[in-house]
């Protein structure tokens, strides 16, 4: 098809929409942060329907490619930063590699008594001393997540003096703690901001956040490394490939 043309296809005129819309997004034909053509030029330069166009324009801001602001128009959105958790790696670890600039923000770190959670997560007792670390992670110098660590006290002393602000834990428990980090479990549920994390993550109160409870073994299966992630949900994707695994039946 030309440009401007959608064709006589079998294909949905707002799904043929759609798509070239989303490919000039993402070529940056309508860079972030500009206004979208309107509903009626957009059908007047397809030669579609305004019907079409709000499907098209529905299903693009779904994907959260754009947003509406109520009596002015519609916009494009700021591209979300992804992390692929199909491996066990840090957030520097994981960004710096595509280009990602990574610092984090020491907010505090002390040693506290576990209660309950975290003392089952770490194996520890109820109230035995454990190391707390929260820290503000930035892409790019925009606050992202709020990162709360838990870590054994014989670990977290050991942590007083490294380098928390441009590396990840995980990094420094190799590399300069001798840890062999074998595998972690996940749970990922959504909160509404509260008002620590509309300040460390610069977001308005009752923003979506996306929470990750992440427990850390060493390669014998000891659990080393408790944390609460805290995500911004305009921000941050977690992605993650599924193959399929087929059963006995037919």
């Amino acid at each position: 098809m030309t440009d401007n043309v959608l064709s006589l296809s079998s294909v949905p005129l707002h799904t043929q929409l759609r798509d070239v819309l989303r490919a000039r997004i993402l070529d940056g034909e309508y860079p972030q942060d500009s206004q979208m053509p309107s509903e009626s030029e957009l059908g007047a330069l397809f030669k579609v329907s305004r019907i079409t166009v709000r499907q098209a324009l529905g299903d693009l801001q779904k994907e959260g490619l754009i947003f509406k602001i109520h009596g002015k128009g519609t916009f494009v959105a700021k591209p979300k930063t992804f992390q692929n958790v199909s491996t066990l790696q840090g957030l520097a670890e994981s960004m710096t590699g595509r280009g990602y600039e990574v610092i984090n923000r020491l907010r505090s770190f002390k040693f506290i008594a576990a209660d309950k959670l975290v003392a089952e997560r770490l194996q520890v007792a109820e109230g035995e001393t454990v190391a707390q670390i929260k820290r503000v992670r930035l892409i790019n110098r925009e606050p992202i997540s709020l990162e709360i660590t838990y870590l054994p006290k014989a670990i977290g002393e050991r942590l007083e003096k490294a380098d928390l602000v441009t590396r990840d834990i995980f990094l420094i428990l190799e590399n300069d703690c001798g840890l062999a980090l074998g595998h972690a479990d996940l749970a990922i549920d959504a909160v509404l901001a509260d008002s620590d994390l509309t300040q460390a993550l610069n977001v308005e109160a009752g923003s979506p956040i996306m929470r990750i409870e992440r427990l850390t073994h060493d390669a014998s299966g000891q659990p080393v490394d408790f944390e609460h992630l805290y995500y911004r949900g305009d921000a941050f994707q977690y992605r993650l490939r599924i193959d399929r695994q087929k059963g006995d039946q037919a």
